[in-house]
């Protein structure tokens, strides 16, 4: 499986987890930390973010970033791994972080996931809500650039109310 495969893997289990808004690689945002997360949503106050490796090569080398060695300045309330079975073992993860293995068809939730309403209690991290606003903002601009941001005064549309 490829990283592209898995990142659209982590966008469509982000979108059925109700993350009203998800972004995923290749969007480039310039944020201050230098993080592109590979999937980021947001529900309900929380954001999750899923960094995605093909490889274990890959997941080692992301030790190495400055945002991995100081969470603090990471995205996301909740962060995972995603990546084939045994590429990452449970043990091999930093504090605090998930992990999924991605099966051809099914996202198996291996560890540090909460159950279902148990998203606010316990989350392991304060999101970078800094970072994360520029991301969000540098999509609303792409939006305004191209003329679509004023749709959004159109209102709702269908079951899209409330969301």
């Amino acid at each position: 499986m490829t990283h592209d495969e898995i990142v659209q893997r982590a966008e469509r289990f982000l979108q059925s987890m109700n993350c009203k808004v998800v972004i995923r690689d290749p969007f480039r945002a310039h944020t201050h930390t230098g993080e592109q997360p590979d999937a980021i949503g947001w529900r309900d106050g929380l954001s999750f973010l899923i960094e995605a490796k093909a490889s274990r090569a890959d997941f080692l080398a992301d030790r190495k970033k400055k945002f991995r060695s100081a969470p603090e300045t990471g995205m996301g309330d909740w962060r995972f791994y995603m990546c084939p079975p045994n590429v990452i073992m449970p043990e091999d993860l930093p504090a605090g972080w998930g992990l999924l293995w991605v099966h051809p068809r099914k996202v198996e939730r291996v560890t540090g996931f909460p159950r279902n309403c148990h998203y606010h209690r316990g989350k392991p991290f304060q999101g970078n809500k800094v970072a994360e606003n520029m991301m969000l903002v540098s999509a609303l601009r792409r939006l305004t650039i191209r003329g679509y941001l004023p749709e959004i005064y159109q209102g709702p549309v269908g079951a899209e109310y409330g969301a």
